[in-house]
C-alpha cells in the first residue's frame, strides 16, 4: 500500500511494556518540566545556569569550555538568559572586551523554583515506592542513564 504522496509508509512494530512506559513517565515529567518553567529555558541553558550557581562568576570562554560547546552555541544561551534577566554580564579585568557572567536574583529565584520542582517529583515517587522499590528505581534509573551517556560518546 503506498501513501497519497506516492511513498510505502514504514510499519513501526507495536511498542514494548517498557517502551510504553518509559515514553509515559517522560511525557510526563517533560508536562511538569515545562509548569516550573514558564520562560521556555532549555537544557543547555539551564546546564549555563546550573554552572554557575555551582562555581560563581565565569567568563563566556570558560562556560564553553566546561560544557563543551562552541563559543557561539554559549553566546546564543547568554543572550536568551540575558533577555530573561536571569544572568548578567559586567566587563571583567582590564580588557574590557572580556565579560564575567553571574547568576541575577532572579536566576537564584529560577534554579530555587526548578530545585522545588525536582523536590516535589522525588517526594511524590518516594511516596508511592517502598524503601526497597525506591532503592532499586534509583538503581535502574543509573544504570539506564549511564547506558545512555556511554551512547551519547559513540
Amino acid at each position: 500500500m503506498t501513501s497519497p504522496d506516492g511513498s510505502t509508509p514504514t510499519h513501526h512494530a507495536e511498542p514494548t511494556v517498557l517502551q510504553a512506559a518509559l515514553t509515559h513517565l517522560q511525557c510526563l515529567l517533560v508536562a511538569r518540566r515545562s509548569r516550573v518553567n514558564p520562560e521556555g529555558v532549555n537544557w543547555h541553558q539551564y546546564d549555563v545556569l546550573e554552572l554557575l550557581r555551582a562555581r560563581g562568576s565565569m567568563r563566556p570562554s570558560e562556560l564553553s569550555d566546561v560544557l563543551e560547546v562552541s563559543r557561539q552555541t554559549t553566546s546564543k544561551a547568554l543572550r536568551v538568559l540575558k533577555d530573561l534577566n536571569l544572568v548578567a554580564q559586567v566587563a571583567a579585568g582590564e580588557d574590557r572586551r572580556e565579560l564575567s557572567t553571574s547568576l541575577t536574583p532572579e536566576g537564584h529565584l529560577f534554579l530555587a523554583r526548578i530545585a522545588r520542582g525536582h523536590h516535589d517529583v522525588g517526594r511524590l515517587a518516594a511516596s508511592v515506592l517502598t524503601e526497597g522499590e525506591s532503592a532499586l528505581f534509583a538503581e535502574l534509573c543509573e544504570k539506564v542513564a549511564a547506558a545512555m551517556e556511554s551512547d551519547q560518546v559513540r
